[in-house]
């Protein structure tokens, strides 16, 4: 499946806002295929070069309501500053199974495909998460411990099988409102 930032679609479309099914098991031809798909646009667009001659935006994951199929599926790729995958992930069915009570958030604020104007304000997580879910790369049930950076982006992905977009989370009274016991991420 070809993804690009003209197929991705937006928040003007109400599509974004459905609820996300659950995904049989073992995969079908059709869902390793668009989550391979999602996994290669990920890990692809953060090539300068490749994400302009393929109109990329870059991102660090997507989920498939992104591209307008309501099912539970995600791919998630943080790299080093070198460029080395540190975190790798085209997940299947996740859900987070605890979470810290500890909130952390992005003192730039989060982004999204999804989204292409600006949202301002803090989103504040759960700093520390434990997902579980099937992952295609290793084709095994997972366990992922998550902290910090990494925790906020699967819970952004995460967000998107409930139909909610990081800018749901952001106080619509004061944006910025600070909480003092909680990590900011730079």
């Amino acid at each position: 499946m070809l993804i690009n930032n003209k197929t991705i679609i937006k928040d003007n479309d109400s599509l974004i806002r459905e609820k996300s099914n659950d995904v049989p098991l073992p995969l079908s031809k059709e869902d390793e295929e668009l989550l391979m798909s999602m996994w290669e646009y990920v890990d692809k667009s953060t090539n300068a070069e490749i994400a302009q001659a393929e109109d990329l935006r870059p991102a660090v994951g997507i989920s498939a309501i992104q591209v307008g199929i309501p099912k539970k599926m995600t791919a998630v790729i943080l790299k080093n500053a070198q460029g080395d995958k540190i975190h790798s992930y085209a997940l299947v069915n996740p859900k987070i199974v605890s979470q810290s009570v500890e909130l952390a958030y992005l003192g730039s604020g989060e982004g999204c495909l999804s989204v292409p104007s600006d949202h301002e304000g803090y989103v504040y997580r759960p700093a520390r998460i434990k997902v579980k879910g099937y992952d295609l790369l290793t084709k095994q049930n997972v366990e992922i411990r998550a902290t910090n950076y990494f925790a906020i982006v699967l819970q952004h992905e995460l967000d998107h099988f409930k139909g909610t977009l990081y800018y749901d989370h952001i106080n619509k009274v004061n944006p910025f409102v600070e909480d003092p016991n909680a990590i900011c991420i730079e």
